[in-house]
């Protein structure tokens, strides 16, 4: 992987760069002749043992990625057979040129049947795609899936779109993808990330300075580089209160055990103080299973206010095992003020007056959300319905709206903030769907919003913990498990 791994540009990002680079006076078609080299030595590479490699070319650079790669396979001596999508005399530019210089037979994409010992070469579309694949691309996407025949793919899976990661009517399920410089959104957001299979990034020789300079920087993977600049510095010598103090709300007697995964977890991550407050019929409950952590018996929105004359709470997880409700909505009114990590049952206390939450939330963004697929849907039903939107544009709008941090859960968890910014969570086993696992992620958050990290940078932080969490803790994990497995970075 190059030096630029850290960076995804969206295909509009990539081309500009393309054309940059051209316009610095390098050799477009080079960069070419490199890109489809690597993918001949990729699939020699993946694939030593393949009969006969089908080199899927389409209408533009894609295909001519394709075209100077079943030229460097034949030359190797392999087995090739070449197909077309549309007209392949309309070629410009450097794709022409890649054809021109491939000396196999082509034949029209629909004629292809898999045969056994067949790997397909998927140079169709790569990740420039807008519209849905036709008919004739869908059959033979068909065809290839039902064969089980092995696919490697030139930048992105055709059917991909590079931008969101949807599948735009059909698309291939490589096993391999190779892509050139740096990777795309589509690589890594759902369904895309899965239909990528292994994905490598391969050098074609643009400067990184020309690369760099063409990202935004407005999406980019969550890693500890996109936040650890914020993370507080560890003083030998501190006060427990300058490591801040993070209250997490219980539900009732019998609802007790979300709240103390959240308090566990947050006063795991780092924070000096966590406290549970619970309503008095919850406190013995709560105190049998408690040490480190502290209890406040707090039953109304009243007791909380009085509460609230102490300056050192400022910082507050709701939601989970609470109860849905008037009593979750005033509770969060009444922590307007505040910063507030409000989850679950407190997200859904709000779906049929959402904006009501985001009016009581405005200037500096000192809230997160924490929703999954469902909650997200009932807080933000209008953005969720938007078909033309992919997960990052939906969790930025939503992000924007609410003025708040916002954690889009999943299996591609997307954090954004309301200046534009996002960021693609990637390091989360599959074994992290468990019960309860939002808890532990809900107290993280907290657990580090109390330290003093901004609510963007402590949604991002706290979402690529609870992934390495998981994987301390294995496959099989319980919630319980997993709180324990929490670890500052």
């Amino acid at each position: 992987m190059s030096d630029l791994s850290d960076l995804l540009l969206t295909p509009a990002e990539m081309a500009a760069v393309d054309a940059a680079a051209a316009a610095s006076g390098i050799d477009s078609f080079s960069l070419m002749e490199r890109a489809g080299s690597a993918t001949a030595a990729a699939a020699l590479r993946l694939h030593p043992g393949a009969q006969r490699f089908i080199v899927l070319c389409g209408p533009g650079n894609n295909g001519g990625d394709a075209y100077v790669a079943a030229r460097h396979l034949q030359q190797s001596g392999a087995a090739v057979t070449l197909f077309h999508l549309g007209d392949p005399s309309r070629l410009k530019g450097d794709a022409a040129r890649a054809r021109a210089g491939c000396a196999l037979k082509e034949q029209e994409l629909g004629h292809y049947r898999p045969e056994a010992g067949d790997v397909v070469i998927d140079g169709l579309f790569g990740a420039g795609l807008g519209r849905e694949v036709s008919e004739e691309v869908r059959a033979l996407i068909g065809r290839v899936t039902e064969a089980a025949i092995p696919v490697l793919a030139i930048d992105l899976p055709s059917g991909l779109d590079g931008r969101t990661g949807k599948v735009l009517g059909a698309a291939f399920r490589a096993h391999n993808t190779i892509t050139f410089m740096t990777r795309k959104p589509g690589h890594l957001l759902m369904p895309g990330r899965e239909l990528c299979g292994r994905l490598e990034v391969f050098d074609i020789g643009i400067p990184a300075r020309i690369v760099r300079a063409g990202a935004s920087g407005v999406i980019a993977e969550n890693t500890p580089e996109a936040w650890k600049g914020v993370l507080p510095a560890e003083l030998l010598e501190t006060h427990k209160y300058k490591r801040g103090h993070l209250v997490v709300f219980s539900g009732d007697a019998d609802k007790t055990g979300a709240a103390r995964m959240s308090a566990i977890s947050g006063l795991k991550v780092g924070a000096g103080l966590v406290t549970i407050a619970a309503p008095r019929a919850a406190m013995a409950a709560n105190a049998a299973h408690l040490t480190a952590i502290m209890l406040h018996a707090i039953d109304d929105e009243a007791e909380l206010q009085s509460w609230l004359s102490d300056k050192r709470l400022q910082t507050f997880v709701l939601g989970p095992g609470f109860g849905i409700g008037a009593r979750a909505r005033g509770f969060a009114s009444a922590l307007a003020k505040r910063r507030l990590v409000l989850d679950a049952d407190g997200i859904s206390s709000f779906k049929d007056e959402p904006q009501q939450l985001y009016d009581l939330f405005q200037g500096e963004p000192r809230l997160v959300l924490t929703p999954h697929e469902g909650e997200y849907s009932r807080l933000f039903p209008d953005i969720a319905g938007d078909g033309a939107l992919g997960k990052v544009d939906k969790a930025v709008a939503a992000a924007r709206r609410a003025n708040a941090a916002i954690v889009y859960k999943g299996a591609d968890t997307v954090i954004a903030s309301p200046d534009g910014r996002a960021l693609i969570n990637t390091n989360a086993p599959a074994w992290l769907a468990t019960a309860g696992s939002g808890d532990v992620l809900a107290g993280i958050i907290g657990g580090l919003l109390a330290q003093g990290l901004p609510a963007f940078e402590a949604a991002a932080a706290g979402v690529w913990l609870h992934g390495e969490a998981a994987h301390r803790a294995g496959k099989g994990l319980t919630a319980e498990d997993l709180a324990v497995a929490v670890a500052p970075l």
